[in-house]
């Protein structure tokens, strides 16, 4: 397979909006200051499921941006937000009674940071 196929099929594998829908779970839309809290029941599954975004996301961010020059903005920013992911994927929900929610929307942050980066990546940059 052609470096060009290989990396449309590894975009495709990329489903950013159920990842922005996840997302959304957490935070509420994008115009919206916040959502309620998701129900104690389903919690626990969002946070697996955005973490599980999170683990596939961070590879790709990292493939389209590895070739740019390391003094470029976008590879700077594509650093920086890979790296607050990763961050938040060694952490732990903090203890207390809005302990997992306050994580799940700290990963719903970081996942819509890095799906700017990603499909930013194709947009002509200013450095």
């Amino acid at each position: 397979m052609s470096a060009p196929a290989k990396q449309a099929a590894s975009t495709e594998q990329v489903d950013t909006a159920t990842m922005c829908q996840n997302a959304s779970l957490a935070l509420g839309p994008e115009n919206q200051a916040a959502a309620p809290p998701p129900a104690p029941k389903k919690l626990d599954t969002l946070i697996f499921v955005l973490r599980d975004h999170l683990v596939q996301l961070i590879p790709e961010v990292e493939k389209k941006f590895g070739q740019l020059p390391r003094e470029s903005s976008g590879q700077y920013c594509a650093s920086a937000c890979v790296g607050e992911a990763r961050g938040k994927l060694q952490a732990c929900p903090a203890r207390g009674p809005d302990g997992e929610v306050e994580y799940a929307r700290r990963l719903a942050r970081v996942l819509r940071a890095l799906l700017d980066r990603f499909e930013d990546a194709g947009a002509p940059s200013s450095q």
